[in-house]
């Protein structure tokens, strides 16, 4: 991202902290005034931090500019909206898919019930004829009542198979949100490349040696933060430099 690129407010903040820079350490190869006061002084320091803090802020902006880093925060944070709808996306899709299942399982347990009980009693007539204790007409009636149960039985089956394939069909949208959740890793761990990057960039000398040597010419903080494994080397990356 060119410097261009860059709101005219911002470069003129960031101009004017570097000409109030340039002005004080002029003013100090001058002669300074022996009875300036307490509250002069106090003020001359806070333009210092000011002043500093200000020539820093600068050089991470430039510095990130210069090493793409705000072209990649940007893109992410442009992105952390769209985020946000995915995940909601998500707990929509979820929970459409667990009221479908939850309301087929409603509709397919009585059927199963019905069958369980009839069958039950039936089993229980039928135990009757065979041990001799059923006369002519009860059997006849048994003989009705097993027909009937088979035809019950087996459009209860039919109902049933309905309700399972709803249910079936409802695991869909673990297609869609298993494409998302994957996008939205894709995502976090790309700002966290990019943040470990700034921070191995960034980091005091001996911080960078205790990261595991990342000093020296083949030393590359983007690199770096790349080849990190698994979590466990974050975070001994991040409590080595500190944090």
């Amino acid at each position: 991202m060119s410097a261009t690129n860059d709101t005219p407010e911002l470069e003129a903040l960031f101009d004017s902290i570097v000409a109030e820079t340039v002005a004080a350490r002029c003013a100090e190869t001058g002669e300074t005034a022996p009875e300036a006061t307490s509250t002069g002084s106090s003020s001359a320091q806070s333009n210092d931090v000011f002043s500093h803090v200000g020539q820093l802020t600068r050089q991470l902006h430039d510095t990130l500019r210069e090493l793409g880093h705000d072209r990649v925060l940007t893109e992410v944070a442009d992105k952390i909206p769209d985020a946000r709808d995915r995940l909601s996306y998500i707990s929509k899709l979820t929970e459409d898919a667990a009221e479908k299942v939850l309301a087929a399982t409603e509709r397919a347990q009585p059927l199963q019930d019905t069958i369980v009980d009839a069958s039950a009693a039936l089993s229980s007539r039928w135990d009757a004829v065979f041990a001799g204790e059923s006369d002519p007409v009860a059997f006849k009636a048994l003989a009705e009542d097993t027909r009937a149960f088979l035809n019950a039985a087996g459009n209860a089956a039919n109902s049933t198979r309905s309700e399972l394939l709803a249910i079936m069909m409802a695991q869909d949208f673990q297609d869609l949100t298993g494409q998302v959740i994957k996008k939205m890793t894709e995502l976090t761990a790309n700002l966290e490349r990019e943040l470990l990057s700034i921070l191995i960039e960034h980091a005091p000398s001996e911080k960078a040696g205790e990261a595991g040597g990342l000093q020296g010419p083949a030393y590359n903080a983007k690199t770096m933060s790349e080849s990190l494994g698994n979590q466990v080397e974050v975070d001994a990356l991040l409590e080595s430099l500190g944090f």
